[in-house]
């Protein structure tokens, strides 16, 4: 995967390759904290922030320490305990400096820790066999790719409590069928470039 541009990564991976609406994952937190444009972009920032640093310390600790001492098989575990690391520094620093947001994301600030899709990034990365340049662009643009659609997701739903929706589609069934559409509409991006 050298022959690929970090920068056509960082975009592929916002559009074509959107972790969350190609590849659906992140789906628990992006479905239950999109009710509210400002919480659904306290938790977009933090998946990004999250996602772009494990990315880089993920693609550090896998090709320095794990493939050196030939135990590459702990690779989930590690990037787990990377992950949970980062996830706790950023807990620390987000109730110490927003507490209001802390609050507002509750339990699903430290279960970015459990998100899928960091960890599918991490995956992807060492499976594509990606630069540690690459690796970066890769992380930042799933991350922003996770923010673009859960901001979308959240000024939709925003706008759709002033609307009359029949009972049997209120809550997660409304939801489910705007992040259809969504999804349909990132396919129309998909014939600009293929990061798989």
């Amino acid at each position: 995967m050298e022959h690929i541009s970090p920068w056509v990564l960082f975009f592929a991976a916002i559009f074509t390759g959107n972790i969350l609406l190609t590849f659906f994952l992140g789906m628990c937190s992006f479905l239950s904290v999109s009710k509210q444009l400002k919480t659904a972009l306290g938790l977009g920032l933090a998946v990004t922030f999250v996602l772009t640093i494990t990315a880089a310390l993920n693609w550090v600790v896998y090709y320095y320490i794990l493939v050196p001492a030939g135990i590459e098989y702990l690779k989930y575990i590690v990037f787990i305990v990377v992950i949970a690391a980062t996830v706790q520094l950023l807990e620390m620093f987000i109730e110490r400096y927003s507490e209001l947001l802390y609050i507002n994301l509750g339990i699903f600030l430290p279960l970015i820790t459990v998100n899928c899709a960091i960890l599918g990034v991490s995956l992807f990365m060492v499976i594509r066999q990606y630069s540690f340049i690459q690796s970066v662009c890769f992380g930042a643009g799933s991350g922003l790719g996770w923010l673009l659609a859960i901001l979308a997701m959240a000024g939709i739903r925003e706008r759709l409590n002033e609307k009359k929706i029949p009972t049997a589609l209120r809550g997660p069934g409304i939801a489910l069928i705007i992040t259809g559409i969504m999804a349909m509409a990132f396919i129309g991006f998909s014939g600009m470039v293929q990061i798989q």
